[in-house]
């Protein structure tokens, strides 16, 4: 058998079993993590033997073969061992590149953290799912309530023509009548709130939906920075 086969059938099939154990976090009855190590070391060994037996192969390029190939498994089992580390970088750095994006976090006690970007207007804007329908706000904490815009309560199927305007409001664009309505569901990312108290502003009045305090105020950790908006449930 060629060294190259031995080393990938080794390895392939750690990963295999390493993937279908992932949730039980033991293989053959060996914790996870330990066995990714003893993986990596049978795949160095069976590389060091098979190098030894082909004498008849150079030994200064059986030498190389052997660098690359422990480059090759180092890097493959320091990915599993730290993959929610890059999991977490990724995140975060998508999040810095596209303004805007959702970032989720989750800390060693397993709280999970939502964490919003600046986007190029120096404002807080993110995707929210309201009732099913995914919608795009601005995070506002100076509003009292989620305040949907016309266009967005029609995508809503809120139906605004049917609604009773009987509050004034203040907006962008002036004063305002608003109607009060309750959304059965308000979620951004992993964070849900169900019968959030919200209104819906007459046609024209408001440019962008807005994420306001009916729903911030529910969440146990709010932190605005300079370049970063923190959530957490």
């Amino acid at each position: 058998m060629k060294p190259l086969y031995l080393l990938l059938g080794i390895l392939a099939a750690g990963l295999i079993l390493l993937i279908v154990n992932h949730d039980s976090g033991r293989t053959l009855g060996i914790e996870n993590n330990d066995f990714g190590r003893l993986v990596s070391l049978s795949a160095i060994a069976a590389m060091l033997a098979a190098g030894f037996l082909h004498s008849r192969v150079n030994f200064g390029e059986t030498l190389r073969q052997i660098a690359i190939w422990l480059v090759i498994i180092l890097a493959l089992v320091s990915a599993y061992l730290y993959r929610n580390d890059l999991v977490s970088f990724g995140d975060r750095l998508a999040g810095g590149l596209i303004p805007g994006r959702i970032s989720v976090f989750t800390d060693s006690e397993g709280q999970q953290e939502v964490v919003l970007h600046k986007v190029l207007n120096g404002h807080f804007e993110t995707p929210v799912t309201i009732n099913g329908e995914t919608v795009r706000m601005l995070v506002d904490t100076g509003a009292s309530t989620v305040a949907i815009s016309w266009s967005d309560a029609e995508k809503l199927g809120l139906k605004p023509e049917t609604l009773d305007f009987t509050q004034m409001v203040t907006t962008a664009n002036g004063q305002a009548r608003a109607a009060p309505v309750n959304l059965a569901e308000v979620a951004i990312g992993p964070i849900v709130r169900n019968d959030i108290r919200a209104s819906v502003a007459e046609k024209g009045k408001l440019d962008q939906s807005l994420l306001g305090m009916s729903f911030l105020s529910t969440l146990d950790f709010l932190q605005m920075q300079t370049d970063e908006l923190r959530l957490r449930d």
